[in-house]
C-alpha cells in the first residue's frame, strides 16, 4: 500500500500562493464567500436572505460535510492573517455548530435561518481586521 503524500505547511502556501494575501483582499474574498453561503438568494415568500449553506443542508449528512469545509475556508484566511488562537477556536466552534445542526436529517436547514456560522465568522474577521488593518474598513450600505 502506497503512503499518503504528506503536504508540508510550505509546500501549500506554495500551491496556493496565488491567493493575494493583502488584507484588503482577503476581506473582499471573505466577504464573498459568506455572502455565497449565507444571503446569495432569497427564500420564496419570507423575503429571508439564504445561501448555499442552506441548499446544502438539504441533502442529508453530505451537504453538512460539504458546507462545513466550504465555512472552514474562512479559518484558512483567518491564520494567513495571523488572527490569536482564541479567534480561530471561535470560528471552527460556529463552524462545528453549523455542521451538527445540519447534520440532522430532515430538519437540519432550519436551524439555518438562525444559527448564520459564515456570517459569524466573518464579523469575527473584519474586527480583526479593523482594528490590526485600518486602511482595508469599508464603508457598507
Amino acid at each position: 500500500m502506497a503512503k499518503p503524500t504528506r503536504i508540508s505547511p510550505d509546500m501549500f502556501d506554495r500551491i496556493a500562493g496565488h491567493l493575494d494575501r493583502d488584507p484588503a483582499a482577503v476581506r473582499r474574498r471573505v466577504v464573498a464567500i459568506e455572502r455565497l453561503m449565507e444571503r446569495s438568494m432569497t427564500f420564496p415568500g419570507t423575503n429571508q436572505p439564504v445561501g448555499l449553506d442552506f441548499l446544502l443542508n438539504l441533502i442529508p449528512v453530505v451537504g453538512s460535510f460539504i458546507g462545513a469545509a466550504m465555512g472552514s475556508y474562512m479559518l484558512w484566511e483567518a491564520r494567513n492573517l495571523g488572527m490569536s488562537k482564541w479567534q480561530m477556536t471561535r470560528m471552527a466552534g460556529n463552524v462545528g455548530v453549523d455542521w451538527a445542526l445540519g447534520a440532522i436529517p430532515l430538519v437540519g436547514a432550519i436551524p439555518d435561518f438562525f444559527f448564520r456560522s459564515n456570517t459569524r465568522n466573518l464579523a469575527i474577521i473584519r474586527k480583526h481586521l479593523d482594528r490590526h488593518h485600518p486602511a482595508t474598513v469599508t464603508v457598507e450600505r
